[in-house]
Parts: structure tokens; C-alpha cells; sequence
């Protein structure tokens, strides 16, 4: 996004440029017909000189044939150095096919790539030194594999993919979690007066999740913010702040500059990727990997429950040096390890949840309700069915329902109700006999248990009983194959929905 294109333009077009499009992009070829220089890049410096915005830009030309002149800032670029060949990309899952071995580009890097090679300068035409990394990844792991959707796939990959995250992670004598790539000391860990979680989309909701976590845990107070919002007001010093910045691909804009406003007032920053490598991940001062595995559907799903299993890991690791006992440490970790099991029994509903989205693919609107704990998780079920299906859904606190989405509710109105069995089961039931009097079809979540909701909603679905903690993993998974089941009954193109893109690199 060229943010001074008009400018540029009006310029261009006074010494004689003529346009073909409105887009901003002709603009910045025009512009680098223009500027001076007897080589590409050279001439593409000179451009980018002028340039506000954000971009990550391939450039050939007829004059200087068999050279590819690479520019990054603020959106991710990557090269796939190959066996006599070099690609140029933006995710490291599109060069998997060919290469593991790949260099990241840093914003306001240069990359001149011919057959022979390629260098690497900054702005400035200096010379620069960047690292070749390894893919982790398998090619199995961005192949359909016998899905008819990657989202679907990934839905279904949950139980290895949080046991991917747990992995090594857990110490079960001690009660608590090895999460070294923290590099906290312990002196460091007591002196956190407060933690900011700043992320966007799906991550936000894993946020709301980890904030509830960690205050539990840790005792420590957590805000979770808007990255968008977060960095466009006044950043207050505050010692002892940590700042974490949670992003699927590590590259998301307005996270990463959030990151950086909070580096800028002296914050200790974390993130929580799950691209190793991305600029979140090199940018930050430690953090932990999901270690997902790529995450090709646009609608995020495996990388939310990891990120929540990340955020139990640190509130687990904080608590245990903020007072938490050995033996609640340990009772923790013994659920954890559970999880993957009681993941695996979850996504044994699918036929369930298959056959209910018959009868509400042709819904309008949809409302979710949680509340504690599932309030995030009813934001991010709505997200979802928005997201893919396009149908107007909204989450909501249960108990707000009364502050003004009662009005909607009526029998055309689904409500689908976040109910596990905790310590506030009894009040979302009551939710719910308000939204029966009212007419409204009742579609409940609810954890495995002696008594029956039937007479009171429409529809049930019952998860594995777990710690309440860990309620979030899994009654996410049925709204997200609600989700899925709706989208294909209407048709909906899944794994790219409209108007939408994977890694969010622009503001």
C-alpha cells in the first residue's frame, strides 16, 4: 500500500507519465522509470526513496534482463535458495515444494537476485548479511492429504497439533513448564507488574482466553488490546510491563507495530508465533512457538488452540514463581497432558455437527454466547461462521444479552450457548430459559454430565468433561465444524473466503 500514491502520481503525470490503472502499484513502476541510476536496484532505491507505506515488491525489467530486484517493508518477503535455483515469496509454505533452506528479509532490505546468486543490500546500497534458515516443516503438512478442504484438515489435525505444543514443554514433578525461549530470570519474572497482550482477529480472542489464564495462575494483571488501537494511543512507561505480541504468521502489520511502540517505551517484549522466523519471532526479545505446523485455511483454527495451550503453558510458568502450590502445578500439568486425548474425542462429534448445520444453513444471522472463560470462545465461533459462510453472527457475553441482543432474539434467531459444566453452569442456564421464552432456537455446548438439557434448547452438544481451564480447546471445536459444515452447504469457498488474506501485512 503506497500511502502517498496520489501525490506521486499528480507528479508523474506532470512530467508526462501516462497511466493504464488507479492502482497504487503502476505508480511505483512509473516511479522507478523515473529514477536515476545505471542498474535495477539502484534505481529502485531511488524510488523507494520517495515511498510512504508499507510493501513487499518483485521487480524486472526489459533493459536489465535475467535480474529479480526484491524490496520489503512491513509486508513479508521472503527468498527459497534451491538447487541451482532461487524463489522469491511471501510465506515459507509456498517454496516448501522446492527448498527448506530460506532467508528472511528484514524491513528496508534489497534483495538482487540473478541465476548466479543473490545479494542482499540495505537502502543505502550497503551490503548486508543475512542468515539462511531451515523449514521445519514436512511437505505432508501443506498437502490436502484426502481433505476436500484445508480447513478441514486442520480442524481435524487439533489433537497432535496441541500435543505439538505441550511437547517437552511439561515437568510434571515440579508442577510447572520449561519455557526457555522466554529468556525471563527468574528475577525477571518476579518483577512483572503487568502483562499487555496486543494481537488482532482469532489471536485477540486467544488473548482474552490467556488473559483470564494468567490472572488466574499468576495473579498478575493482564490487558488484552487491539494491536490496531493499541499503537495509536499514548504508550504510558509503566516499569515492569511485558508485552506479548500473538500472531499466527509473525508477520501481521499493525501486531508488529504494536510490538514496536511497546519495545519503544522500555517493555520487556514476548511473542507467540507460530512461524519461525517471521518478523514477530526475530523482532522480539523471547517468546514461545506454537509449533502448529503451517496453517494454509484463511480461518484460523489449529493455531487458535495452540495459542491457548501456549498461553495455559506461560500462565502455568508464571504462577509457579507467583505462589502457585507444587500440587496445583502438578494437578495442571496432569490435565494438560490429557488434553490431546479429550481433543482427539471432541473431534468425534463431526458426524454430530455435520448433520446440525442442515438445519441452519440458511440462517441470516446467528448469536454466541459465553460467559468467563467462553466469552472468547463465542467471539471466535461467531468470527468464524462470518468468516467463511458470510452470515451475520455476533458473540456476546451471556449476561449482557439483556443490555440489548435480547431484542434480535425471536424463533428465527439461532443462540448458540457456550455451557461447560463449571462454577457458572447455573447462570448460563438461566440464559438460556430466557432465550426459550423468547422463542429463540437454542443450539447449547455443553461438557459431558448427569442431566439433560433436551427439553430446554434444540440441540446439544456435549464435549469430554475437563478442567475448567482447558474448556476453551474444546468447545471452540465444535463451533469451528459448524462453521465449516454451514460454509460448504452454502457453497462458500473455505479456504480463501472473500475479501480476506492469510497473514494480514497491511494497516
Amino acid at each position: 500500500i503506497i500511502e502517498n500514491a496520489d501525490v506521486l502520481r499528480r507528479r508523474l503525470e506532470q512530467d508526462g507519465h501516462r497511466f493504464q490503472t488507479e492502482t497504487d502499484t503502476e505508480t511505483l513502476v512509473h516511479l522507478i522509470e523515473e529514477s536515476p541510476g545505471e542498474t535495477l536496484e539502484e534505481r529502485v532505491i531511488a524510488a523507494l526513496d520517495h515511498v510512504e507505506g508499507t510493501y513487499g515488491i518483485a521487480v524486472v525489467a526489459e533493459a536489465d534482463r535475467g535480474k529479480i530486484v526484491v524490496a520489503r517493508r512491513g509486508s513479508p518477503v521472503l527468498l527459497g535458495v534451491g538447487d541451482g535455483e532461487f524463489l522469491i515469496a511471501s510465506d515459507a509454505s509456498a517454496v516448501l515444494g522446492h527448498t527448506r533452506s530460506v532467508v528472511y528479509l528484514n524491513d528496508g532490505d534489497i534483495a538482487v537476485v540473478t541465476p548466479d546468486g543473490y545479494r542482499v543490500l540495505d537502502l543505502e546500497a550497503r551490503e548486508q548479511d543475512r542468515a539462511v534458515d531451515d523449514i521445519e516443516w514436512d511437505l505432508d503438512a501443506i498437502a490436502l492429504g484426502g481433505y476436500p478442504h484445508f480447513m478441514l484438515k486442520e480442524i481435524c489435525e487439533q489433537a497432535e497439533t496441541v500435543r505439538s505444543t505441550l511437547r517437552g514443554r511439561l515437568l510434571a514433578a515440579d508442577g510447572t513448564a520449561r519455557l526457555n525461549g522466554l529468556n525471563l530470570t527468574p528475577a525477571e519474572c518476579n518483577s512483572i507488574g503487568r502483562i499487555v497482550i496486543v494481537a488482532c482477529g482469532t489471536s485477540w480472542h486467544a488473548g482474552l482466553v490467556g488473559r483470564h489464564v494468567i490472572e488466574e495462575l499468576s495473579g498478575i494483571p493482564v490487558s488484552v488490546e487491539y494491536a490496531s488501537e493499541y499503537r495509536y494511543r499514548r504508550q504510558l512507561r509503566v516499569p515492569g510491563t511485558v508485552t506479548i505480541a500473538i500472531s499466527q504468521s509473525g508477520e501481521t502489520a499493525d501486531t508488529l507495530e504494536a510490538l514496536r511502540a511497546a519495545k519503544a517505551t522500555g517493555s520487556k517484549v514476548l511473542g507467540l508465533v507460530n512461524v519461525v522466523g517471521s518478523t514477530i519471532a526475530r523482532e522480539a526479545q523471547g517468546g514461545i512457538y506454537l509449533h502448529a505446523g503451517p496453517e494454509i485455511g484463511v480461518a484460523s483454527t489449529k493455531a487458535f488452540t495452540s495459542q491457548v495451550v501456549a498461553l495455559l503453558l506461560l500462565g502455568l510458568y508464571l504462577g509457579r514463581r507467583r505462589g502457585l502450590s507444587v500440587e496445583d502445578g502438578r494437578a495442571l500439568v496432569a490435565h494438560l497432558l490429557a488434553l490431546p486425548e479429550l481433543v482427539e474425542r471432541t473431534l468425534a462429534i463431526e458426524p454430530e455437527v455435520r448433520a446440525l448445520a442442515t438445519r441452519y444453513a440458511d440462517a441470516p444471522n446467528a448469536l454466541y454466547l459465553g460467559r468467563g472463560l467462553t466469552f472468547p470462545v463465542a467471539l471466535e465461533g461467531a468470527l468464524k461462521l462470518k468468516e467463511i459462510s458470510y452470515i451475520h453472527a455476533e458473540g456476546y457475553p451471556a449476561a449482557e444479552m439483556k443490555h440489548g441482543p435480547i431484542a434480535l432474539i425471536d424463533e428465527n434467531m439461532p443462540v448458540v450457548c457456550l455451557a461447560p459444566r463449571d462454577a457458572i453452569y447455573a447462570k448460563v442456564v438461566s440464559t438460556m430459559q430466557e432465550v426459550k421464552a423468547r422463542g429463540g432456537r437454542i443450539i447449547a455446548i455443553t461438557s459431558e454430565g448427569p442431566d439433560d438439557l433436551s427439553r430446554l434448547v434444540d440441540h446439544q452438544i456435549a464435549v469430554p468433561a475437563a478442567a475448567p481451564l482447558l474448556s476453551p480447546v474444546l468447545t471452540v471445536i465444535p463451533l469451528q465444524l459448524l462453521a465449516y459444515h454451514i460454509a460448504v452447504l452454502r457453497g462458500c469457498d473455505v479456504d480463501r473466503p472473500r475479501n480476506l488474506a492469510k497473514s494480514v501485512t497491511v494497516e
